[in-house]
């Protein structure tokens, strides 16, 4: 496959930036897209050029680290899958492609497609955990969940931070993914004492952070690489209210 690519390229969050025209020939329908971005790269260090900077760790889909906004769409148009799972055989052969990083206020770029997400990790750090002693795991039968709660936990948990939703979002809220923190904790016995203080906490600190709110357009979890349903933020709010009272 040979590919037109443009790839949006800043130095810095003061840097105004560019897109950046490059081709890249023979490619193999089999790489993943961070593959292919690698080949690229190994070209562009042996004519003495700067690589592409993007973020990757464990390429399977798992850590959250890829991220970018392919062709216009967060993590590219395949349907739950991150950019590290997304592969060159959807995409045709000459056909041009444009990347570019994350697009929200409270994500600076730091360089080319890698974004600082630290954001995230402030809105955990205000109570996305469990602070009183839980003791070491329970037998399975010890302390009974309801299906349907211990199902919709499971499914918030699955979040991986990536910040696909926030790209997507046109007011680049992070209500699902502190929703989704908020909601795997607060549906289980052990988060019950501290639900009310976690939810309440998380969601001044989002705001607080920059992130627009939720307008419920749905764009988020379009490209949520987990699928987490848009009701997990309806839970939020309700335990947000709820603390606020």
């Amino acid at each position: 496959m040979n590919l037109t690519l443009k790839v949006w390229r800043q130095n810095g969050s003061s840097d105004e930036g560019r897109m950046v025209t490059y081709k890249v020939e023979d490619v193999s329908p089999d790489m993943s897209f961070l593959e292919m971005l690698d080949v690229l790269n190994e070209r562009l260090i042996l004519e003495g050029d700067d690589p592409v900077a993007f973020d990757h760790d464990c390429r399977e889909g798992i850590c959250g680290m890829c991220g970018m906004v392919i062709n216009g769409v967060a993590h590219g148009e395949q349907r739950a899958t991150t950019t590290c799972q997304l592969h060159m055989r959807h995409f045709e052969d000459g056909a041009e492609i444009t990347i570019e990083p994350w697009r929200a206020a409270p994500f600076p770029v730091v360089k080319d497609l890698v974004v600082d997400r630290s954001a995230f990790d402030r809105i955990i750090q205000a109570g996305g955990f469990i602070s009183v002693p839980a003791g070491s795991a329970p037998d399975a039968h010890s302390v009974p969940v309801k299906k349907d709660d211990a199902d919709a936990a499971f499914d918030a948990a699955t979040c991986i931070g990536c910040g696909a939703c926030v790209a997507a979002c046109p007011n680049g809220s992070a209500s699902l993914f502190t929703a989704a923190k908020i909601t795997h904790l607060g549906l289980l016995p052990q988060g019950q004492p501290e639900r009310d203080s976690r939810a309440k906490a998380m969601v001044e600190q989002m705001d607080m952070e920059g992130f627009g709110g939720c307008t419920n357009t749905g764009e988020c979890t379009a490209v949520c690489p987990k699928g987490i349903p848009l009701d997990t933020i309806a839970r939020m709010n309700a335990d947000y209210l709820k603390a606020s009272k």
